[in-house]
């Protein structure tokens, strides 16, 4: 059994970011690892593509969201909106043979939340389908 430290960005300061998650694992028992939420990640100031680089041997599950900004005020919206760049982190995942879980996280109109949900998984979709490796 694998266990994944979910990261949280600016807003705690219990695992902010990927390089904090991975300070705390990196001596600890190899099925010990992290939910590279992408979205907090780089509202910590963060590349999720360089991370996911950097740390993927530990990488378990992966929270799949977009960002208006690299800060705290940085806030979510639907995948394509803001500013990760995902054809990039499309690329990245498969240079490093990445293999574990990808969740979407909708977390912009909670009370009709469908459209947007359905938005992010066909801008994905899409830059799964025309992203090539390298």
């Amino acid at each position: 059994m694998k266990y994944a430290i979910h990261l949280h960005g600016p807003d705690m300061k219990l695992y902010p970011d990927a390089d904090d998650v991975w300070k705390n694992v990196k001596d600890l028992d190899p099925r010990m690892g992290m939910c590279l939420d992408i979205g907090h990640d780089t509202r910590n100031g963060k590349d999720p593509v360089a991370d996911l680089k950097k740390y993927h041997t530990r990488i378990f599950d992966m929270h799949l969201k977009d960002v208006t900004g690299p800060t705290k005020q940085g806030y979510s919206v639907e995948v394509g909106r803001g500013i990760i760049d995902f054809p990039a982190f499309v690329k990245m995942m498969r240079k490093v043979g990445y293999s574990g879980m990808l969740s979407l996280e909708h977390e912009r109109n909670m009370k009709a939340p469908f459209a947007g949900i359905a938005e992010s998984i066909g801008y994905i979709r899409g830059v799964i389908r025309t992203t090539k490796s390298k």
